[in-house]
Parts: structure tokens; sequence; C-alpha cells
């Protein structure tokens, strides 16, 4: 009996050792693929709190649980903004969220999309933004990363501490640029150009390093632009400036996942996803518009009409652009007639 029972305790003991081995058998087949993104702004502002966000919950249900994205804002795993491109091409994150222009004349053909009075709706700007990727950028200026997405923001604007309504009154004023292109359109219009990341632009309205921003309406309640300035310069009809987005995989990190997995990317990635982004963004304009005027604070709105003037003043802008393309053995002549087109054809 004594044997029996051992031998049976014994057997029993392989039965589990196998039931454990089939569960980690099991765990090491659902693995577990932890995703580091790193971005700029604060949690709460609309785009991390409303697209990344988004974005990252529906890859980990997507992936039944498989995947899990920790999100780091605020430059949480160090650097700064302008380093978040090499940071996901080196692996220091995953995925990383970033202003194209925060790199100038890195990734130059995004740079069409930013040249002034180009944009009337974000979202089928983001479509052409996206089409234009695949077509030409993605085995050329974006060959050492994995593009998940492509995307504008709502019109950008100039927010003030003195009244800006036409390019005269900006003649001397300091006013931050996000982008290469953005600072040479402030240049042609009188202004003095300083550069800074977006979360700098706060601490420099405060301190009076700067006398107005050029950013979006969606942007400035995480900012407390509002606060921080009363006057808010837009434009009807075709927007004074936009900026690039991407959100950007780091490239052997996504080659390293399994097959089913990689979908699970591909799926809430792409034209679709590029869309929402630029359209969620944009959607954001009107209640921060609405904040500002709760504060009382002057909206000039510059009619169409009226924006011939800044066209007019922005021209040299496209040139600049033009010869720098030229110098690099690209035809932007014709990247922005391709551009024009799929912009007016998506916008339909």
């Amino acid at each position: 009996m004594t044997k029996r029972r051992t031998l049976l305790g014994a057997m029993g003991g392989v039965a589990l050792a196998a039931l454990a081995t089939g569960f980690m058998g099991t765990a090491a087949l659902a693995q577990e693929v932890t995703l580091k993104m790193h971005h700029f702004l604060p949690q709460q502002a609309n785009v991390p709190k409303d697209v990344l966000e988004v974005w990252a919950k529906n890859v980990e249900e997507g992936s039944d649980g498989r995947i899990k994205v920790d999100i780091y804002p605020s430059m949480q795993l160090g650097g700064k903004p302008p380093e978040l491109m090499d940071q996901v091409i080196d692996g220091v994150a995953d995925v990383v969220w970033t202003v194209v222009g925060y790199t100038p004349g890195r990734f130059p053909s995004t740079e069409v999309f930013e040249l002034p009075f180009m944009m009337t709706n974000a979202r089928a700007m983001s479509q052409a933004y996206w089409e234009i990727f695949e077509e030409d950028l993605k085995d050329t200026e974006f060959q050492d990363v994995h593009i998940l997405g492509t995307w504008v923001h709502g019109p950008g604007m100039i927010h003030s501490k003195d009244p800006v309504n036409s390019p005269e009154d900006l003649q001397g004023m300091k006013i931050r640029g996000g982008s290469r292109s953005v600072n040479m359109l402030l240049t042609e219009l009188g202004a003095t150009p300083v550069g800074m990341p977006v979360p700098a632009v706060s601490e420099g309205l405060s301190k009076g390093v700067i006398d107005g921003t050029t950013i979006p309406w969606e942007v400035t309640p995480a900012l407390k632009v509002s606060e921080l300035v009363h006057n808010h310069t837009e434009f009807d009809g075709k927007a004074l400036y936009v900026l690039t987005f991407v959100l950007a995989m780091n490239k052997q990190k996504y080659e390293s996942l399994p097959d089913d997995l990689k979908k699970v990317i591909d799926d809430n990635s792409g034209v679709e996803f590029s869309i929402f982004a630029g359209g969620t963004q944009a959607d954001a304009d009107g209640p921060a518009r609405q904040i500002a005027v709760d504060l009382g604070n002057n909206i000039i709105t510059v009619s169409e009409e009226d924006a011939a003037a800044w066209e007019e003043a922005a021209q040299p802008v496209y040139d600049a652009w033009l010869s720098d393309m030229e110098s690099k053995g690209k035809d932007g002549q014709a990247l922005l007639e391709k551009a024009r087109m799929l912009i007016d054809k998506y916008t339909d």
C-alpha cells in the first residue's frame, strides 16, 4: 500500500510538473511585449489624452493584453524634445510622438505641408501627408524608423501680448516658432523668431523672453496661454501655418514582433489613424478657443481678403524651401504640386 501511494504520489508530481510546464509554455507563446512610448507634453494635454492614450488602449485590447504600452510624458525618459527621433532610432524609447520640425532640415520633404497658407482642413492634409509618406518618404527620409502615423494640427495662429492685426504689427516682436518653416515665416513677416519647444512657451511668456507664440488653439489650455497673453490672431480660409507630426516606432522593435502582434500594430496605424489623429487635434480647437472668449480676450480674425497681404509677405518662404530642396537633389516643385492636389482631393 505504501509503495502504491508512493508511486501515485510520484505520478501526481509528474502530472503537476507537466501541467506547470504546459502553463509556462502557454505563457511563453503568449509573451507580453512592453512598449515604452515617450513624448514631450503633459499627459493631460489633448494629444496625449485623446490620441496617444487611445492608440495605446486599442493596441493593448487588440493584442488581448499581450502588448502593454507604458507612456512617459513630459520627456520623463530624459533628453529634450528635439532628441525624440534619435531616441526611437537608438531604442531609448520604442515609440515616440514628435514634431518633425524639431530637427530642422532633417526631413525636408515634410515641410511642404508646413508652408504658409496651405491648409484648410486637418483631416484632408493628414491624409495627403500619409499618402506622400508612403509613396515618397517611407524608404528615403524615414527609412530608419517605422512610422505609425503622420498628421498635422488645426490652424496655426499667433497669440501675443500686443494686438497683431497686420504684418506691420509684428515688427520687432519676439515670437516663438515651432519649426524652421515657421521661423522663416516670422522673419518675412517682420518678427524676430525664437526657436523653442512648445513645453517652454509658458515660461517664455511669463518671463518676457518672448512677446508671443505661434501654436494652434488646442494646446493653449495645457500651456495657460490665454491667461498669459490676451490677444489672439486667427485667419479665415487657409491657415497661417501648421506643423507636421509623426508617431514613430523603433524599426528593430517592430520587426522583432511575431506576425500576429505586427498585425495589431498595423491595424492601429496608417491612413485611418493619421486622419483620426489630425482630426481629433483640430476638434480640440473650439473648446480651447472658448476659454479665451470666456476670459474676455481680444480675438482678431483676419479675413481672406486681408490675408492676401500676409500671403504676399510669406512668398519668400516658398522660394527658400524650393531652393533648399533643389540643393538636396529633390524636386520641390513637383512635391508641392502633388501635395496641393491631394489636399484639394481629400478636402472636397
